[in-house]
């Protein structure tokens, strides 16, 4: 009886939980289905409508534009956060240098930081450089957040990997940019794709640096749900069909984070 009790109390604590985390989600895509007179109603009885995704994407909204600012500046930070935070995170776990924890302890204490700290000595370099609101200069700022994050992720996976293969392929006389290339890289591969992935979520959800930093030309979705709030009010029918656009790519990457993140871990235990 107390182990029923237990199990059952353990299921409705764990529904409680998920109801109170979905339910603003499920608001959300509920909303943006409906027409501004149903926005402000807590019925559930409306009728659906795809109008507000056309909105959205039109003028004066134009979240075409935010989008693809937003893939653009995602992409780019991945794909050169990624391959130099590898590089770094295969440094820090092989070579034995003076420092190197010290180092490495810099690196993560950046993490600690507050952005808000921060954020104005960007905006004062980028002003002077003349780089504000350019996707350049939100690139440079999420390079700076991220890549710490990634070369402490990637590290981890590749502490897991043994080193007797990389010591047989250079006693056969490979170089170490052969064998971190045709041995360590494959087998940190799912470290890669997981580290990839939450870089990639990072940039996409960045908020605070895209919106001092950017002004029309490079803002981005979270940015860009701002300019829902006009004199009528707040747009939530709109606001909520852009709150779509940026919620379901991160639920695609939430998917494919699972599946890499179990594979890793598991691969490098038994490797």
């Amino acid at each position: 009886m107390k182990r029923t009790l237990s199990y059952v109390g353990e299921r409705a604590l764990l529904v409680l939980i998920s109801i109170v985390v979905l339910f603003p989600i499920a608001w959300m895509f509920l909303t943006a289905f409906k027409q501004p007179r149903d926005a402000y109603s807590l019925s559930l009885n409306f009728e659906p409508t795809l109008q507000n995704f056309v909105t959205v994407f039109s003028a004066p909204w134009n979240l075409g534009s935010m989008v693809m600012n937003s893939v653009v500046v995602a992409t780019v930070t991945v794909a050169i956060a990624v391959p130099c935070a590898a590089l770094a995170a295969y440094s820090f776990s092989r070579f034995r240098v003076k420092g190197r924890k010290f180092l490495f302890f810099l690196i993560l204490s950046t993490q600690f930081i507050p952005a808000v700290v921060i954020v104005l000595p960007f905006f004062l370099m980028f002003r002077q450089l003349d780089m504000l609101d350019t996707r350049l200069a939100l690139i440079i700022v999420n390079l700076a957040i991220v890549t710490p994050f990634v070369i402490w992720m990637i590290k981890g996976f590749i502490d897991a990997i043994p080193t007797d293969s990389e010591e047989a392929a250079m006693i056969d006389g490979a170089s170490r940019l052969r064998v971190i290339k045709d041995i360590v890289l494959p087998m940190a591969a799912p470290g890669i794709m997981t580290s990839s992935i939450f870089c990639f979520i990072l940039t996409w959800n960045e908020f605070l640096f895209a919106l001092i930093l950017s002004r029309r030309d490079a803002v981005t979705l979270p940015v860009g749900l701002v300019s829902f709030r006009t004199e009528r009010g707040d747009l939530w029918e709109l606001m909520s069909a852009a709150g779509v656009m940026i919620t379901v790519p991160i639920f695609i990457m939430a998917l494919f984070i699972q599946k890499h993140f179990t594979r890793g871990m598991t691969a490098g235990a038994v490797k």
